[in-house]
This record gives C-alpha cells, structure tokens and sequence, in this order.
C-alpha cells in the first residue's frame, strides 16, 4: 500500500514514511473540530496529516496534538480543557454516524457532489471522472 502511496506523493511533492503505526484518532479528530471553530482547521489538519504520514508520529498521543495544535498557533490550554470535556465527542458519533448509513467503513472517504462515494486512498483520476460525471 505504502509503495503506492509514495509514488503518487511524490508526484505531488508529499512524502510518505513507514507508518507502522495505526493510531486512535478519536482525539485528533476533536481537536481537528476545535481547530475548525478557532478558523484553523484547515492548518491544523494537514499539519496533523504530516505528523502522521511522514513524520510517522502517533496522532493519538495527547502530546503529539498538542504540538502540532501549537505550531499551528491554537490556544493549547484552550484545547486541553476541550479534550478533557469530550465536547466534541457528539459531532464525531454522529458524523460516524451518518457514514456508516452511508456505507462507510474505512478512510478516507469523500461524497462527491452528493452523488458518488470514493473511499481509501484512490488516484486522481477518480476524483476528476466523479466530477466529469456531475458535470454531465
């Protein structure tokens, strides 16, 4: 899986290291929802990507999220106290929720226009044939 990975990584300038790590990212995922309220998501997510992918980092180590949350400038006393409440514990069972209505078992997964699912790791080319679908 992993060879496959690199080869289109590096086509795209993204390295993939050897994970042999399978995290729990139940935390992670919450923080990710912290970081989307504070405008940040979109930071925070793929700096917590690379953490896990290519600095082959366990992202459910409390202490890796809590460096990636502050090198991408969030409040992270702030996001302590969140994790701790588990406040956004709901968000996640319900979004676990609707993908498993869905179909969903793994992830990634993506909805296209609301109309066709692509799940694992796929090449480009299935996201543009799904959008040339759409586009009738």
């Amino acid at each position: 899986m992993y060879a496959g990975l690199r080869k289109s990584g590096k086509e795209y300038g993204i390295e993939f290291g050897d994970v042999t790590i399978l995290a729990n990212s139940r935390k992670a995922f919450e923080a990710s929802e912290f970081a989307r309220e504070q405008g940040k998501y979109d930071e925070f997510h793929e700096s917590l990507f690379y953490a896990y992918f290519t600095e082959v980092r366990n992202i459910g180590d409390e202490e890796v999220i809590m460096d990636v949350a502050s090198k991408t400038g969030l409040d992270i006393s702030a996001l302590k106290k969140v994790l701790d409440s588990d406040k956004y514990l709901p968000v996640l069972q319900k979004t676990t929720s609707e993908a498993r209505e869905l179909g969903f078992s793994g992830v990634p997964a993506f909805v296209v226009g609301e109309r066709y699912s692509i799940v694992g790791v796929q090449p480009i080319e299935v996201f543009r044939e799904a959008i040339r679908k759409l586009q009738g």
